[in-house]
C-alpha cells in the first residue's frame, strides 16, 4: 500500500544530479516495461473498459485471481490516477513497436554516452516522485472524507484511492483479514462503490479445520457466482486452474528474486536500485498491473536479465553490505528509509508478501477442487501470517529472516496500526535470542513526515555492523 521509490540519489560528476536508479534501469527492459504498465494503468483501464468492455474489479492487497478467473481486469486503484509525468515511458512504449523493448534500450544506452538525453534522469525522477506525492495526496484525500484519523496510512491512502475513482469501476472483491480497521475500511467503500463481493474469511476460533474450510469454500463460490454475474462469463475449474498456474510461475520467479538473488553477495545491479526493484515488485504484484500473462513474461524476463548480468559479472560485489530486512511495508512506509541504509554501507530486502503467506502456490491438479484449494490458500495465510496472532506472525517474520540471512532488521511501525505494530517488543526478544541479530523500530505516519528521526535512528543502528 505504500510508496515505491524515493527519487534522489546523488551525484554524477561535480553538478549534474543524476539517478542510480535510471543508470541502471536501462540495462533492464523487463522494470522498464512493468514500469511503463504501472503509470500508464489509466489508459490501459479506459480501453479495457469502453472499447472491451470488461468489467474493472478493484482489489488491495494481493488477491486477485478471482477476477482474473472471471474475465475481470483486477485494479489496484491507485493506478487509474492520471500522473503528471509519463511522457518518456510513452515515448518507450512508442518506440518499442518498431525496435523492440531490447533494442530500445540499448538505443538509450547508446545514446546517454554522447549526452543527448540528460532528459530520461529529470523525467524518470519526476514520475517516481508523482508516485510518492500521489500517495500522499490519496492519504489528505482519505482524511479530508472522514476516514478515522485512527486508521493507518495505507488504509488512509486506501479510502482515498475509491474516494478519487471508485466510480469508474464496476465492483470491489473485498477478503476480510485480521485487521479489524481494514475491514471496517471495506464496509466504508459501500457509500463510494456499490456493488461489493465480499469472502469471509471464518475466525479460527470455530474449532474445527473441516468446516472452517467449508464455510469458505462456499463463501468463495458465492463470490464467484456474483463475479460471473458482473462479467458475463462463467468461471469454470479451467479458468480457475489456468489463473493458478500463472500465478504459481510469477511467485517462484518473485521468490527467485527474493532468496537466490537479493540475498547473494555479487548483486546484478546497484543495491540501491534492486531495493527499488523489490519495492516495484511489491507494489505492482497485488493486482499484476492488470493483465496476469503479460506480468509472467515480465518477471520470467526480469530473472533472466538479473541472471545473464550476474553471469557475465555485471554488477556490484555487495559481500561486505549487511542484508538488513525492512518489514512490514505493505501498509505503508518511506522510500527514503532504503536510501539512508544504502548510504550507510547496508542493502535493504523486501519480503512481505512471503511473510504474510501470500507467495504460497496453489495445488493445480486434475483431481482438485480449485474453489477448495484456494480456500485452503486463504486459510493457510491467515494462519500464519496475514491474519494470524502475533506469536504466529512474529514466528513468520524470523522465519524469513532465517531464509534471507539477515543481518538485521528494522521493523516499520505505522501510525494508527493496531494488528501488527504492537508486535515489535516479541519480535524484538525472539530475534535476540534465537538469531542475536540487531534489531531496531522506526515510526511512520506519512511519507516525509519525520526523515531526520528516521536517519538518527538508523545511523545508531547502522553503527552496530563493523
Amino acid at each position: 500500500m505504500g510508496s515505491i521509490i524515493h527519487p534522489n540519489r546523488g551525484f554524477h560528476g561535480d553538478d549534474i544530479k543524476m539517478s542510480v536508479f535510471t543508470d541502471d534501469l536501462v540495462n533492464f527492459s523487463s522494470v522498464l516495461r512493468m514500469s511503463y504498465n504501472f503509470l500508464a494503468g489509466r489508459d490501459y483501464l479506459k480501453r479495457k473498459k469502453f472499447r472491451e468492455r470488461k468489467k474493472l474489479i478493484a482489489i488491495t492487497l494481493p488477491f486477485s485471481d478471482l477476477a482474473f478467473a472471471a474475465g475481470g481486469v483486477p485494479v489496484f486503484p491507485i493506478r487509474m490516477e492520471k500522473f503528471k509525468i509519463n511522457k518518456y515511458l510513452l515515448m518507450l512504449n512508442s518506440a518499442k513497436g518498431l525496435l523492440g523493448w531490447n533494442l530500445t534500450t540499448r538505443l538509450i544506452e547508446f545514446a546517454r554516452q554522447f549526452d543527448f538525453l540528460k532528459i530520461i534522469d529529470t523525467v524518470l525522477e519526476d514520475v517516481i516522485r508523482t508516485i510518492n506525492d500521489k500517495y500522499n495526496e490519496l492519504f489528505d484525500v482519505g482524511e479530508e472524507n472522514g476516514i478515522s484519523s485512527d486508521f493507518c496510512y495505507g488504509i488512509k491512502g486506501l479510502y482515498g484511492m475509491h474516494v478519487s475513482k471508485g466510480k469508474n469501476v464496476d465492483a470491489t472483491l473485498n477478503i476480510t483479514i485480521r485487521c479489524s480497521a481494514y475491514n471496517k475500511y471495506l464496509e466504508s467503500l459501500k457509500s463510494l462503490v456499490p456493488k461489493q463481493i465480499w469472502v469471509d474469511i471464518p475466525p479460527r476460533e470455530i474449532g474445527n479445520p473441516g468446516k472452517t474450510l467449508e464455510i469458505l469454500t462456499k463463501n468463495i463460490s458465492n463470490a464467484i457466482e456474483e463475479l460471473e454475474n458482473i462479467t458475463g462469463n462463467v468461471v469454470t475449474d479451467n479458468s480457475l486452474n489456468k489463473q493458478f498456474r500463472i500465478g504459481n510461475q510469477v511467485k517462484r520467479y518473485y521468490k527467485t528474486i527474493t532468496y537466490e538473488i537479493s540475498a547473494s553477495d555479487f548483486y546484478p545491479c546497484n543495491p540501491a536500485t534492486f531495493s527499488e526493484i523489490l519495492a516495484l515488485l511489491g507494489i505492482s504484484f497485488q493486482d499484476y498491473n492488470s493483465n496476469a500473462q503479460r506480468y509472467l513474461e515480465n518477471i520470467s524476463y526480469l530473472v533472466k536479465e538479473m541472471r545473464e548480468r550476474i553471469k557475465k559479472g555485471i554488477g556490484m560485489d555487495v559481500s561486505k553490505m549487511p542484508r538488513i530486512l525492512l518489514t512490514p511495508i505493505f501498509g505503508g512506509w518511506d522510500p527514503e528509509t532504503q536510501e539512508i541504509v544504502y548510504k550507510l554501507g547496508g542493502r535493504v530486502l523486501y519480503a512481505d508478501w512471503d511473510i504474510l503467506g501470500l507467495l504460497d502456490e496453489i495445488p493445480v491438479s486434475k483431481n482438485s477442487n480449485p474453489v477448495e484449494e484456494y480456500a485452503r490458500f486463504l486459510l493457510n495465510a491467515t494462519t500464519k501470517g496475514i491474519g494470524c496472532d502475533n506469536n504466529t506472525l512474529t514466528n513468520s517474520y524470523l522465519r524469513i529472516a532465517k531464509k534471507l540471512k539477515v543481518d538485521g532488521v528494522i521493523f516499520n511501525q505505522l501510525f494508527g496500526c493496531h494488528s501488527i505494530s504492537n508486535c515489535y517488543p516479541m519480535l524484538k526478544e525472539k530475534i535476540r535470542r534465537t538469531l542475536e541479530i540487531p534489531t531496531t523500530v522506526i515510526n511512520f505516519n506519512r511519507i516525509g513526515e519525520n526523515v531526520e528521526q528516521i536517519k538518527t535512528r538508523l545511523g545508531a543502528f547502522m553503527e552496530m555492523f563493523p
